[in-house]
């Protein structure tokens, strides 16, 4: 059954039993600043979920486009996917538990409507209960007497915890307990297992999840489940890659009918064998190509960056393990195969080919130039020494184990992956172990969190909200502390601030009162470099790379291992600021000197709109502006 024929039989199947077909949404999410992206099939449905009726009505089905960055640096094993597309059936307050497992069970064993998959290799879990919900005593049951009437005999269904049966997209929002399919790979368990047992399975993947319902009746707020909601809904999702990988006896989605035409285009130019190099390129240019369709560009900033490194990514598979040249059209042949294989399901695909053709090639072209640093030889005279100044002998004695953060850190330069750097350093003649990849892992694990709330707990204070005028303060806040330093002397340091939409306030190390004529080039330098248009660039690097480039930072602040710096530049690509900083700030310094009309447009202004309202002494040896921009 090749995946057109899945996608179809899917829909049909519900839409027989009254669900009306919707069609996926973007990738972007359109009114959910939570996520980067659309992580989940119901995110785009939320609001019905909540309550609000839906158009079509309380029976819905769908194939929704999904993209987790989470498991980039998982790319190379048998399941794992950037992109991916879930099948999805909802109830919206109509039918509940009992109908959606039934229904479950009858798409994937039924010869006639269904997948035709052997009932006797089905596995179920459902939720253990907690502090939040009870025991889902009734999806066993009703688990239990289907299994019964279908005579499949032999322990196949197991309560586990929240971290596996329960499911919400973020910390606010619907949520529930859920029941999840899981199918024997290996057809060689037909009496069941223990718990122990399947567990086991499911780690070396001898068994995989095919289907998920969850049952969302209850509501979270700010990470904490507040109640119920007004009515119980079923949303379910089915990977369309590990069902068909399942479907087209498969152990991994990479040798179906989704990857096998983009892999075999792959290897015409590959020189050497890498299956993990190939699943890289294969996945990051599917997940790129769907990402730029639905507007998200390479560029800098966290939405638009996640494009950027999956090209780089692709790009450093091709040219370390694959081709060993550095060809700019290498992804050509493959993204060709990836547009004949989804261009008739999602038509903005072929509608922005020749676009999406374009960035990707630009960008590639681009970092071609960066990849020249990745030689094996330079990576260890530079990188590994650099980030090993505490350990020198753990990157010379071969025979030791190389520590996890040290990779991690060599990610954060590159934006190069797990699998890439693991397949080079152990070519090198590197040893890495599970206990190197868990401290990866935990370095990994450290930035995410840092990511998420970092920046807004550190700058919490500093800024009083984050409207256009703020905003434009906090920018001008960075090009004042420059101007001070230029003035009076690099060793100035910043001690303070605070920022709201009427003015800034910055509190610096200085023994003694400005005089005018200071202050007035302090303003000047300002003024200037609003009107000199200088792009304001922000860049993730490791905190030892950031303080040898000499970037401000607070006093007496802790900082993570990797960091976030804004640099303000002028046209030769000279810092005249470079803060520690988690924003948000404007694009370009320009945008200071602007003023919108009743109709929102925006107009320029040429006279200088930076205006020092006052200095004052804070306390001995501590001086204080306030500032506003006019």
């Amino acid at each position: 059954m090749d995946s057109k024929e899945i996608r179809k039989k899917f829909l049909t199947f519900f839409e027989k039993r009254g669900h009306r077909i919707i069609p996926s949404a973007s990738l972007v999410p359109e009114n959910d600043p939570s996520v980067l992206f659309t992580t989940a099939g119901m995110q785009p449905l939320a609001p019905y979920l909540l309550g609000e009726a839906h158009p079509l009505g309380k029976r819905l089905v769908d194939i929704q486009k999904c993209v987790r960055t989470g498991d980039i640096d998982a790319i190379g094993d048998n399941t794992h996917l950037t992109f991916f597309e879930m099948m999805g059936n909802w109830s919206l307050g109509d039918y509940f538990k009992k109908e959606a497992i039934e229904w479950s069970f009858e798409l994937l064993t039924s010869e006639k409507e269904g997948f035709g998959l052997d009932p006797k290799r089905l596995y179920i879990t459902c939720f253990e209960g907690d502090d939040n919900a009870p025991k889902d005593e009734e999806s066993y049951s009703i688990w239990k007497e289907v299994f019964d009437k279908n005579s499949i005999s032999g322990e196949r269904i197991y309560f586990l915890g929240a971290e596996s049966n329960w499911w919400s997209a973020g910390d606010n929002g619907p949520c529930g307990p859920d029941t999840e399919m899981f199918y024997d790979l290996t057809g060689e368990i037909t009496l069941g297992m223990t718990e122990e047992e399947f567990l086991k399975a499911d780690k070396d993947q001898k068994i995989v999840e095919i289907w998920n319902n969850v049952f969302m009746e209850y509501e979270k707020k700010d990470g904490k489940v507040i109640g119920k909601l007004k009515s119980k809904n079923v949303d379910t999702g089915s990977g369309l890659e590990r069902v068909t990988a399942v479907l087209q006896g498969k152990n991994n989605v990479f040798e179906t009918d989704l990857f096998l035409p983009i892999i075999e285009e792959i290897r015409k130019n590959s020189k050497k064998e890498s299956t993990e190099a190939e699943r890289v390129v294969a996945d990051h240019l599917r997940a790129a190509t769907f990402l730029i369709a639905d507007g998200v560009k390479p560029d800098k900033n966290e939405r638009n960056y996640v494009v950027r490194r999956l090209l780089r990514l692709a790009t450093t598979a091709d040219y370390l393990f694959l081709s060993g040249i550095l060809n700019k059209n290498f992804f050509l042949p493959p993204l060709e195969k990836i547009f004949e294989t989804y261009g008739t399901i999602y038509l903005n695909l072929i509608k922005n080919k020749d676009e999406i053709i374009s960035i990707i090639s630009r960008e590639i072209n681009d970092y071609q130039g960066l990849l020249l640093e990745m030689t094996p030889e330079k990576l260890t005279k530079k990188y590994l020494y650099f980030y090993s100044k505490k350990n020198i002998s753990n990157i010379v004695d071969f025979n030791k184990p190389l520590d996890g953060d040290i990779i991690f850190n060599i990610r954060e330069t590159f934006g190069v992956g797990w699998e890439i750097l693991k397949m080079m350093l152990t070519d090198m003649g590197y040893k890495i172990t599970e206990n190197t990849r868990s401290e990866y892992g935990e370095s990994y694990k450290r930035n995410q969190e840092i990511s998420r709330s970092g920046s807004e707990q550190k700058f919490k204070g500093g800024l009083a909200n984050t409207n256009e005028q703020t905003i434009k303060l906090h920018t001008a806040h960075h090009l004042l502390l420059s101007a001070i330093q230029q003035v009076l002397g690099k060793e100035v340091k910043q001690k303070g601030s605070n920022i709201t939409e009427e003015r800034l306030r910055i509190d610096f190390s200085y023994p003694r009162k400005l005089s005018p004529e200071e202050l007035k080039r302090v303003e000047d330098i300002v003024n200037n470099y609003i009107q000199a248009d200088l792009p304001v660039v922000r860049r993730e690097m490791p905190l030892i790379e950031a303080e040898t480039l000499g970037a401000e930072m607070e006093f007496g602040a802790k900082y993570p291992e990797i960091v976030s710096i804004y640099f303000i530049e002028d046209k030769d690509g000279n810092a005249v600021s470079k803060e520690f900083c988690g924003g948000p700030h404007v694009e370009n310094t320009r945008e200071l000197a602007s003023i919108r009309d009743p109709e929102g447009n925006i107009l320029r202004d040429d006279r200088g709109s930076f205006k020092i309202l006052k200095e004052e002494a804070v306390s001995s040896g501590v001086r204080r502006i306030k500032a506003t921009l006019s």
